[in-house]
C-alpha cells in the first residue's frame, strides 16, 4: 500500500461526502490502511488517528456524525 498523506485522507472523505464512495468502502480502505499503510511522517499521529476512527465508522457506537 502506498504512503498515506493528508491529501489522500481528504480525498477519501470528500468522495464519501459527495456519495462517490459508500460507507463500507471508506471503512474497508481505512482498515486496510491501518494494517498495511505507512503514514506520511508529517502529521503521522493525526493521520493515524483519523484513519483509525474511519475504520470503525460502521460500528453504531463509533459512527460518523
Amino acid at each position: 500500500m502506498a504512503l498515506i498523506t493528508s491529501q489522500e485522507v481528504a480525498d477519501r472523505l470528500t468522495a464519501y461526502l459527495h456519495h462517490e464512495w459508500k460507507l463500507e468502502e471508506l471503512v474497508d480502505w481505512a482498515e486496510q490502511s491501518m494494517m498495511e499503510g505507512a503514514f506520511a511522517r508529517e502529521h503521522h499521529e493525526t493521520l493515524r488517528d483519523i484513519v483509525a476512527r474511519l475504520g470503525v465508522a460502521d460500528v453504531k457506537a463509533f459512527g460518523l456524525t
